[in-house]
Order: C-alpha cells, then structure tokens, then sequence
C-alpha cells in the first residue's frame, strides 16, 4: 500500500515534466478531476455596518496592504501562497512568488 505522506517535491524529478514515482503518480489520478476554490485576497478592511451603508458607487474602500506588497493566494479558504498581480491580454491573473509550508505533516 502506497504511503499516504508526501509532499509536492516527492512528486516532481526537478525539471517539472517527470513524476519522480510513476506509482505515486498514478496514485493522485483520482484527484486531478476534484475542483478546487481559489481565491486572490487583495487586502482585507475592516468598518461598522453603518459604514457600510453608507458606501456608494465610486466610494473608496481602504485595504490593509501597501502598492507593490504579495496578496494571499487561497485554495478551499486555506492559505497557500503569495504573489503579485498581472495582466495577461485583457484579464487580471496572479504569479506565485511564494508558497506557505502547511503546519500540517
């Protein structure tokens, strides 16, 4: 019976093509077609809901991170890296710069 801990290096031989275990490979095949949520968290704020209502079109909303600073890049409401945002043709889309080590083991 395959072990069931393994990280993503396990996975990867170096050059991002090779598995490095073709049983461990196979063995996450089930998983490949499960969606997941992912979610670019720009900055968070918080206000009282009276504030709140009082917001209208074009109101400014002040978020906890600086120009330039790493969003937080979420997969199912979990944490897994950091990154920046880019434009790619006409849609906005994220770059992993970092990625959080689970306490988990």
């Amino acid at each position: 019976m395959p072990s069931d801990n393994f990280s993503l290096n396990d996975l990867n031989s170096g050059d991002g093509d090779d598995y490095a275990s073709p049983g461990i490979a196979k063995d996450l095949e089930a998983v490949y077609d499960i969606p997941v949520q992912i979610s670019a968290v720009l900055g968070k704020s918080t206000m009282q809901v009276a504030q709140l209502l009082k917001l209208g079109r074009g109101a400014v909303v002040e978020l906890d991170r600086k120009v330039g600073e790493a969003i937080d890049i979420y997969v199912n409401n979990r944490l897994v890296a950091r990154g920046e945002v880019v434009v790619v043709e006409d849609r906005l889309g994220v770059t992993m710069t970092e990625i959080i080590k689970s306490d988990r083991g």
